[in-house]
């Protein structure tokens, strides 16, 4: 052998042996960190328990908008840092959610049920929270005063008393160098309002009437507590917000800072702010008004927001604030929701299926690779091993993967999807290679190359299932999809990053290809040929019969491959 043959045999060796390890090191390496990081996959619905919610729309829509609707709850779901939920729509008007692991179902549901209607409305006036005379009986200097009725706050309401007006004249805003800016008045709630209920956002032709709605309540408070205002007809809708993030101003104090759609939205926030320019403007969510700020209080005259905005004061907690942000920033559903069933599920079933699942296929496991070590003999340590790297490598992406924005659910739809089935294609195909007369070191190299093309045409096949099947399902589909598609690219990557080398790093080893019984000759029904007794003394010089026998210097073919004195396979 020459010495440039020399020194490619062990670079190649080298090079072998380091994607081994690499791998080894990789998958080793990537478990040991999601250990210490204590991260585990995130369960599905089947494993960790939750929620279950069936949602109807309030009327008939179309499916662009049932569509649109899906689109929305998936992104406040995601948006609250649920991961694993499922969205999807049942027949042409129900949308079912399936949320796993909730801790608070009822916050939950308020936050994707709510329809996040937010409307900007001029305040006319304040209003003292609903309250009822009860009314008094008769006294000897008074007459009987019946108890009072309430009236509904759906219908027309009567217009503020002029004191109680929040009009450019009884705020009297005027700028001035203090430190909050400005000086203003504060006009008393008009007690007129009293006896009213609060308008109902569900009534017909709500965005355009004037309504009478309470204020966003403190900590501690209901809403039935609070101040309420008296607002005019919606401006504009939360549709003209872009973005909005919830964060804490230079005091600590919490607010949503906001951005507009575009220049159209830009110049229609200009004019309604202009509109109530040292005014008070009512941002409405739903019914509840969690601001009513004064527009540009400190400023002598009216300047462009230029597309961005900030909304504050009142009572906004760290919750209100990020809840606000989050309605905004992801836009009002197109149709009202209504809950048609909720459910809480329990773990319990499919938990007991997945231990009895896992038993069974542990079982089953143990039993498939005796079979594999008795069947291929030194062959099977690589498939043992194999899978435990796969395993390790697949442990540590989905969990990684849980604490990601994407943070797939692991379900039992996505364990049927992990398979792993490349091993026995190389192994037969080295099989083959003995067979047709080869020998286990040239078979190594000639094997994986037809068996590559077998694997990859397969896992290719496979793949393109995953993918088609995650663009179009829905539900578990989806989940199986996903770890079939992980689970193919990752039986790719470990044969021929780790397969390979490893079987041809073995096959070139004379210590595992002749280990006795638990050789990989043996594995692969390699016979050990002596040559025959008889004819195996000759003048040197002759030729062999192709038979088995030999007339020259001991050396000679069985019609299958070479073999050495004594019946040893030559390399």
């Amino acid at each position: 052998m020459s010495p440039a043959s020399s020194r490619a045999q062990r670079r190649q060796r080298r090079n072998l042996l380091i994607s081994v390890l690499a791998v080894v090191a990789i998958s080793l390496g990537s478990f040991a960190a999601v250990f210490a990081a204590k991260w585990t996959p995130r369960l599905g619905l089947d494993l960790a328990g939750g929620l279950s919610v069936v949602y109807q729309t309030a009327r008939n829509v179309s499916p662009s908008e049932l569509n649109e609707t899906v689109d929305i709850l998936n992104n406040r779901v995601n948006g609250l840092g649920v991961s694993g939920a499922q969205v999807s729509t049942q027949g042409h008007n129900q949308i079912a959610v399936s949320i796993p692991g909730v801790k608070n179902p009822a916050a939950l549901l308020k936050e994707i049920g709510n329809t996040a209607q937010l409307y900007f409305r001029p305040v006319y006036c304040t209003a003292y929270p609903f309250a009822l005379n009860p009314g008094s009986k008769a006294t000897k200097t008074a007459a009987a005063v019946p108890p009072q009725k309430a009236i509904s706050g759906n219908g027309t309401l009567p217009a503020c008393g002029s004191q109680y007006a929040t009009n450019a004249a009884n705020l009297d805003v005027t700028p001035n160098n203090s430190v909050q800016g400005y000086t203003s008045n504060n006009p008393t709630p008009d007690p007129s309002f009293a006896p009213y209920t609060s308008t109902n956002y569900s009534t017909n032709n709500y965005a355009k009437k004037t309504v009478l709605l309470p204020s966003l309540p403190a900590k501690g408070t209901s809403v039935s507590n609070t101040l309420r205002y008296v607002l005019g007809p919606a401006e504009m809708t939360g549709e003209a917000i872009g973005s909005a993030v919830a964060q804490q101003d230079q005091t600590g104090a919490w607010e949503v800072n906001y951005t507009l759609k575009g220049s159209a939205n830009s110049a229609l926030w200009d004019k309604v702010a202009q509109e109530n320019f040292h005014l008070l403007l009512g941002i409405e969510l739903d019914g509840v008004v969690q601001s009513a700020p004064l527009i540009q209080p400190s400023q002598a005259t009216f300047t462009s927001f230029g597309g961005q905005g900030t909304i504050s004061g009142g009572n906004m907690t760290e919750a209100d604030a990020k809840s606000l942000a989050l309605a905004m920033e992801f836009g009002s559903l197109p149709v009202r929701l209504n809950q048609l069933t909720t459910q809480t599920v329990s773990p319990t079933l499919g938990k007991s299926a997945l231990k009895a699942g896992l038993g069974a296929g542990l079982g089953g496991l143990i039993f498939v690779l005796l079979y594999v070590m008795l069947y291929y003999r030194a062959l099977g340590v690589v498939v043992i091993s194999g899978l435990a790297l796969t395993a390790a490598m697949l442990w540590a992406i989905i969990s990684a993967l849980g604490h990601t924005s994407f943070s797939p659910s692991f379900d039992l739809a996505g364990i049927t999807g992990l398979i792993v089935d490349s091993y026995i294609v190389y192994f037969e195909r080295l099989k083959d290679e003995t067979r047709a007369g080869r020998s286990i070191r040239t078979s190594v190299d000639r094997g994986f190359k037809s068996a590559w093309r077998t694997v990859w045409a397969a896992d290719f096949v496979s793949l393109l299932a995953a993918v088609i099947l995650y663009v179009v399902a829905v539900g578990d589909v989806k989940g199986f999809a996903f770890f079939l598609g992980l689970s193919t690219i990752m039986d790719m990557a470990v044969t021929w990053f780790y397969t390979r080398p490893l079987v041809i790093l073995l096959g070139r080893s004379e210590r595992f290809t002749q280990a006795g019984r638990f050789g990989i000759a043996r594995g692969l029904a390699v016979r050990r040929t002596a040559p025959d007794p008889g004819k195996g003394k000759g003048t040197g010089k002759g030729t062999s019969t192709g038979k088995g026998t030999d007339a020259g210097n001991g050396k000679g073919t069985d019609g299958r491959r070479l073999i050495k004195p004594g019946g040893v396979p030559a390399s």
